[in-house]
């Protein structure tokens, strides 16, 4: 188990979603960048849809209250042994806590960071999943005080760490939406050849861009239907708003496309700043991108390999700061 002692930004448990309940008004929720939860789960022996936890900007300290190993994806963290000694953990490596160590993740990489755990954090099932939706009340959301239940997991034998993956990067790849035909010819040139860029307004139901705005033709207002993680909505300023994993089920804005799924992640990646652009794909590439998807990510797990001892080095900045050395003699 763990004991939560600092939250300085919000952090949830998440695995891979809720899954089928979408027709009866739930979100899927679920990790934003899927993609890093499955490197992260398989680092510490995890099935791919483990609970994990997910971070942003700054994550959590955390203390061990039993023996767990760990492996964090997009960020960084300092071990706090109980000799007192203060060791640096790097993204894409486990390490082993004994009982009463402290993890201080300090960094977040990325727009969005995992922290794995052998044997999965075994937070409540709410309809099939641990997954949080904070809207709805479901899961867990991170408070000082909170702690966080393991699942049994084994953590013997060396630690292990993969390469540094290599993200896909290019334009987001899109299909048409189901309202394309409700956006003009200078709309559609607009859309594929400017650049969009994510506002403040972005949390895990959706990015707000901002950029040149696209035209209606006949309004930008439907009847509700429904919408999935990767609709892009643009309503009547023409600003385009891309639904993420804890998105409405239904919406009344025209859709002008859909984000293709492999593209998922790399917008879950994405913090306010971000610049990004738009291509038009058919469904054809965009299943042959799922293929590809699922391709590299074997690719990458077959680059987990022993931890050396060079990749886990004392943090001397955390011993300075510390302020072990509180003074200097000087003889004559």
């Amino acid at each position: 188990m763990f004991e939560t002692l600092a939250v300085p930004f919000p952090a949830t448990i998440q695995d891979l979603g809720r899954v089928g309940y979408r027709h009866f008004g739930v979100p899927v929720s679920g990790a934003l960048d899927r993609v890093s939860l499955k490197l992260a789960n398989a680092l510490v022996g995890n099935r791919p849809d483990a609970a994990a936890l997910e971070m942003r900007f700054v994550g959590p300290k955390l203390r061990a209250l039993t023996t767990v190993r760990v492996a964090l994806a997009h960020a960084e963290a300092t071990i706090e042994r109980n000799d007192g000694s203060r060791v640096r953990l790097p993204p894409w490596q486990t390490a082993t806590l004994a009982a009463g160590e402290c993890l201080d993740i300090h960094r977040v990489h990325g727009g969005v960071g995992y922290l794995a755990v052998t044997g999965g954090f075994a937070t409540p099932l709410v309809l099939g999943s641990r997954s949080t939706d904070l809207r709805a009340g479901w899961g867990c959301a991170l408070r000082e005080g909170t702690t966080l239940p393991v699942g049994d997991g084994e953590c013997a034998g060396p630690e292990r760490r993969l390469s540094p993956p290599d993200f896909p990067a290019g334009p987001i790849r899109v299909i048409p939406g189901p309202q394309a035909e409700r956006f003009t010819a200078a709309a559609w040139e607009t859309f594929l050849s400017d650049a969009y860029t994510v506002t403040e307004q972005a949390d895990r139901m959706g990015l707000r861009l901002a950029g040149p705005p696209l035209t209606h033709q006949g309004g930008a207002d439907i009847v509700s239907e429904g919408v999935a993680p990767g609709s892009i909505q643009v309503p009547a300023d023409g600003q385009p708003i891309v639904l993420l994993a804890d998105a409405q089920t239904v919406g009344g804005y025209a859709k002008i496309a859909t984000v293709i799924s492999a593209d998922l992640p790399r917008l879950g990646r994405m913090l306010p700043g971000a610049s990004l652009r738009f291509t038009v794909v058919d469904l054809v590439a965009a299943q042959a991108a799922l293929v590809e998807e699922q391709a590299w990510l074997t690719r990458a797990l077959a680059s987990i390999r022993p931890a050396t001892e060079e990749d886990a080095a004392i943090d001397q900045a955390a011993l300075y700061e510390a302020n072990l050395i509180d003074g200097v003699v000087y003889g004559e």
